[in-house]
């Protein structure tokens, strides 16, 4: 027989009372325990079996993390009645908040897992920005969920990771003259491409500015006005090749863009975990 039967009860998946309780074992020299785990419990009938089974079990401890209010008041009563050793983790430290607060808790079961996914779909969201920038790895073009194109200081790589954090997959192609564009650009759907472009007067600022920081001359072709407007008539010819829309981002800002591109992601149909 065992020493001591824990049973974990939560509306959710039971991660933070089985943590808790081990912590709680761990002070204790004795290896003969057992800890049973029933996740996602929100109804009076699948709560009155496990409390049965509970009080029928030898030198048990029932820990639940429980928010609705009616269950939680089920098992404070049944352990009255039955004597059974009960520990409620969230109850006071939700009391507690509340009061200092002023507000009423929203009691929604499973809410903190819905933000961890959250949490895990950005960061997946960002790895695949980082994986797929600057035309690393064109195979990612048909994972993404928006693919920016268009030639050096059009704002791909800082719009990408912007976007990341908004939980959206994004890949970003630079349209360069001596480089072919990748062929998968051209089988994927056209809804999901946008093209980025930027005046030539700006073009030749940042250019240089980009090159002065790297502290090079600026006689580089790089942030040559002529080599600028070459480069923007090819990318416009890919574009309309294409026929994806195209956003001019001179004079707007990352957040400004990206509102644009979240739009036209959703006029067309494309679906991402906004």
């Amino acid at each position: 027989m065992k020493d001591i039967q824990m049973f974990i009860v939560s509306d959710s998946l039971g991660e933070t009372g089985a943590l808790v309780t081990r912590a709680a074992l761990s002070q204790f020299t004795m290896d003969n325990y057992d800890i049973r785990r029933f996740s996602n419990v929100n109804d009076i009938e699948t709560l009155q079996t496990i409390m049965l089974e509970a009080s029928d079990s030898k030198n048990s401890v029932l820990v639940y993390t429980l928010v609705d209010k009616e269950l939680v008041s089920y098992i404070e009563n049944y352990s009255l009645e039955k004597g059974l050793v009960t520990v409620d983790l969230l109850t006071p430290l939700i009391d507690a908040i509340s009061k200092v607060l002023g507000t009423e808790p929203t009691r929604e079961p499973g809410i903190i897992r819905k933000l961890d996914e959250s949490y895990f779909k950005r960061v997946a969201a960002i790895e695949f920005a980082v994986k797929y920038d600057d035309g690393k790895d064109p195979r990612g073009l048909k994972e993404a969920d928006v693919v920016l194109i268009g030639i050096s200081r059009t704002s791909k790589t800082p719009l990408s990771m912007y976007l990341a954090n908004k939980n959206i997959k994004v890949a970003n192609i630079p349209l360069v003259i001596e480089v072919n564009a990748p062929r998968e650009l051209f089988e994927i759907s056209a809804k999901k491409v946008i093209g980025l472009t930027n005046s030539p007067e700006k073009l030749n600022e940042l250019r240089g500015e980009r090159l002065r920081s790297m502290g090079l001359s600026g006689g580089s072709d790089y942030a040559d006005l002529n080599r600028i407007l070459d480069e923007l008539e090819y990318a416009e010819k890919i574009m309309k090749r294409i026929g994806c829309p195209i956003i001019d981002v001179s004079n707007k800002a990352i957040e400004e863009t990206s509102e644009l591109v979240i739009n036209l992601l959703k006029k067309n149909g494309i679906r991402f975990d906004d």
